[in-house]
């Protein structure tokens, strides 16, 4: 169960990173539309899950490997962003969400 402040932060967080893959880091994800879906921190604060949706799903692996291969840079940018609410900038490990293929597959399969 998280507390409020992991909610609070991860909230933060996940508005901050959508923000940085419109603006910034838009020539990572060319060509995909990268969605947050879901950000969990850890208890104390210094690790961050990211949850990805990424469509075409096919692209997901390419830009899940270039966002990895960023990751100083986009942990950088959040850490300009977020410094003045947290004392240190959280560790960013990105996942793909598949929610969405698999209920595309599922809606495929009732058709």
């Amino acid at each position: 169960m998280e507390s409020t402040r992991q909610q609070k932060v991860a909230r933060q967080i996940q508005k901050d990173i959508s923000d940085i893959f419109m603006k910034e880091a838009a020539g990572l994800v060319r060509g995909a539309m990268v969605s947050v879906t879901v950000v969990r921190m850890s208890p104390d604060l210094a690790l961050a899950k990211v949850y990805l949706s990424i469509f075409p799903f096919d692209k997901g692996g390419a830009i899940l490997k270039t966002l990895n291969d960023n990751l100083p840079q986009i942990r950088r940018a959040l850490g300009n962003r977020i410094h003045l609410q947290l004392r240190i900038t959280p560790e960013i490990a990105f996942y793909i969400d598949d929610s969405l293929e698999y209920i595309a597959h599922i809606d495929d399969l009732l058709k």
